[in-house]
């Protein structure tokens, strides 16, 4: 039986605190990349956010042009108490597949992951048509065998690319050499340009 990955799926996995995957702070791949940004005014999505750790760190390294996402109320609630300055109005409760906007940067983060594969394909039209001429869209993927078993969904480079390069200038898709220690050699790092 497939599961249906909907709000109340992701609402009680957050009330029982069974996501599985927050680290509990920003990604160290995440955290290096996000130091190399020299444009504090890009406007920039984090769809799937979860508790956000990514937010949380550009807001207080001076990002405050920053919409985060999430079906679930839970992880909003949570971050907005972590990061009271925090514009509510930036925090979007709201089904990815129906947002609308325009972003110069898009930063995924075990969002991808959590989507039912099926839905890789919109995800992939989504964010194309979300980001501005020439926008980007960087961060993780996890790099370990698809299986039917999830979230989270892995996938392999080859798939990924397969994937992405209709759509997206492929600048770097490679392991993530500084991952924290549990997650050596199964995340991908990358940066795609929209074409």
């Amino acid at each position: 039986m497939k599961t249906n990955f909907d709000k109340s799926y992701w609402e009680k996995k957050y009330k029982t605190q069974s996501t599985g995957w927050d680290l509990g702070e920003i990604s160290t791949p995440l955290k290096n990349y996000i130091d190399q940004l020299d444009n504090k005014d890009l406007n920039i999505l984090i769809p799937g956010a979860g508790h956000a750790h990514e937010a949380e760190y550009l807001w207080k390294n001076g990002f405050k042009n920053i919409t985060i996402v999430d079906i679930a109320k839970p992880p909003l609630t949570n971050f907005k108490k972590r990061v009271s300055s925090f514009p509510l109005k930036k925090l979007v409760e709201l089904d990815f597949f129906k947002i609308e906007g325009e972003f110069d940067l898009i930063i995924e983060q075990t969002f991808f992951c959590a989507l039912h594969p099926s839905l890789r394909r919109n995800y992939v039209f989504q964010t194309h048509s979300l980001l501005k001429p020439n926008g980007k869209l960087a961060g993780l993927l996890f790099n370990f065998p698809l299986t039917h078993e999830g979230p989270p969904f892995g996938g392999s480079k080859k798939e990924y690319e397969k994937l992405f390069k209709p759509y997206y200038n492929i600048n770097i898709l490679e392991e993530a050499h500084n991952s924290i220690k549990s997650r050596q050699n199964r995340e991908l790092f990358f940066i795609f340009e929209k074409k």
